[in-house]
């Protein structure tokens, strides 16, 4: 039997830029956690600038939507000046939450910004109660719990903290091959410190043997077989184990990907917003399966789920790169009278059937029987980047909507 939570379930979803910021807004995240341009675990999104910031706050706030703000590096000394005029920004916009690892930078927190609530990182490799109580101790409102722990872990935890201390878990994306994201691989390979938020992913390479005395003779590396590719861990994908997350006593759902596209983080969004909704709304029922179709439309890697039900993620064997079966084809500006107004992201045709993904509901299909340019002139094709499209439509489609279509293999 599922139990519903005393507390609402928050849904947390990745903000790299301003664009995916819009997103994950539209398609009912609950909070974002997004990033400075210094401090935040991810420097491969634009992340945003002070003024930026302040916009963010804003515009979330405006939606009901919480902002966490990542400061979870490990800064050297010479970082660490800094800090405070950092934290101090963050409190003054009216940031919901700082989101750190180091113990230094919690105490410089409580002391630069007493206002802000404080959140624990996943870098922290919180595995215990113990350590959580320790964090609570010290300030802490919220603890990310390490990616390592499974739901039986995660519930013997929530037993022995206090009722206030919120737990926070991954629930999609990619999974690191280290410890919690603490990963010294980039750092030797090719100078680049993953736990300062400059990762270049070497997890991901296909590897091969070479023998001192052999130089240029390469031999496979072989975990299994089928490839080379010994580190590549497989994402994270929870979307039918939202019942069981919710009952081990996790407070916050969240999805990785702040180095995502803005598509990515709409459609992942949306699915599990539906999902935790569907929960809520009827615990005993089984989850709409349209749901979990849906991170099926995003480029991914193959899907596991993680430490959470026993054993581990396992590695992709025999390629680093992503399954992709559906691309983005257009999103929708405007619908007036009967038209259908897209802004142009793939090329697509006349003929074509679009897949719609709508905030708040399933996805639907329409036809494309005929089209023009912005000027009303006839097209058979949108060949060109962003450029807008009229399509006659019997359905109303929201602003927003992103229309998508198979890649054809």
């Amino acid at each position: 039997m599922n139990t519903l939570p005393k507390k609402p379930v928050e849904l947390l979803s990745p903000a790299g830029d301003l664009e995916r910021l819009e997103s994950a807004l539209l398609f009912g995240a609950d909070a974002v956690y997004l990033a400075g341009q210094e401090f935040g675990m991810r420097t491969a999104p634009s992340n945003f600038d002070y003024d930026q910031l302040q916009h963010a706050v804003m515009m979330a706030h405006k939606n009901g939507t919480a902002v966490y703000v990542t400061c979870n590096t490990l800064p050297r000394n010479d970082e660490l000046e800094h800090l405070p005029e950092f934290l101090q920004h963050i409190e003054q916009i009216g940031a919901d939450a700082v989101i750190v690892a180091d113990l230094g930078v919690l105490q410089m927190a409580k002391r630069y910004a007493p206002k802000l609530d404080v959140h624990i990182s996943t870098q922290a490799g919180i595995v215990n109660h113990a350590a959580a109580n320790a964090f609570y101790e010290l300030g802490a409102k919220r603890v990310v719990l390490a990616r390592e722990l499974s739901l039986d872990e995660i519930a013997g935890i929530r037993a022995k903290i206090p009722a206030d201390l919120e737990l926070e878990a991954f629930v999609h994306g990619a999974m690191c091959v280290s410890f919690s994201g603490r990963c010294l691989l980039s750092a030797y390979l090719n100078q680049r410190d993953a736990n300062r938020g400059d990762c270049s992913q070497p997890c991901r390479w296909e590897y091969s043997l070479v023998e001192k005395k052999r130089p240029g003779q390469y031999m496979d590396l072989y975990e299994e077989p089928s490839g080379t590719y010994v580190l590549n861990s497989r994402d994270l994908c929870m979307i039918g184990h939202i019942p069981e997350l919710v009952c081990a006593g996790v407070s916050s759902l969240k999805i990785e990907g702040r180095a995502k596209s803005a598509y990515y983080v709409a459609v992942v969004t949306n699915a599990y917003r539906n999902a935790i909704d569907a929960f809520l709304q009827h615990p005993e029922s089984p989850m709409p399966a349209w749901i979990s179709e849906e991170v099926h439309k995003i480029s991914h890697r193959e899907y596991s789920t993680g430490f959470y039900l026993g054993g581990e993620p396992g590695q992709v064997l025999d390629n680093g790169g992503y399954i992709r079966e559906y691309e983005v084809a257009a999103v929708c500006e405007d619908y007036r009278d009967g038209i259908l107004t897209v802004s142009q992201r793939n090329r697509f045709f006349e003929g074509d059937v679009l897949d719609v993904l709508e905030a708040g509901k399933p996805p639907y299909c329409i036809p494309v029987g005929s089209m023009t340019d912005a000027e009303g002139n006839p097209i058979s094709a949108a060949p060109h980047a962003t450029m807008l499209v009229k399509i006659p439509c019997s359905q109303p489609v929201k602003k927003g909507a992103v229309l998508r279509k198979p890649v054809s293999n």
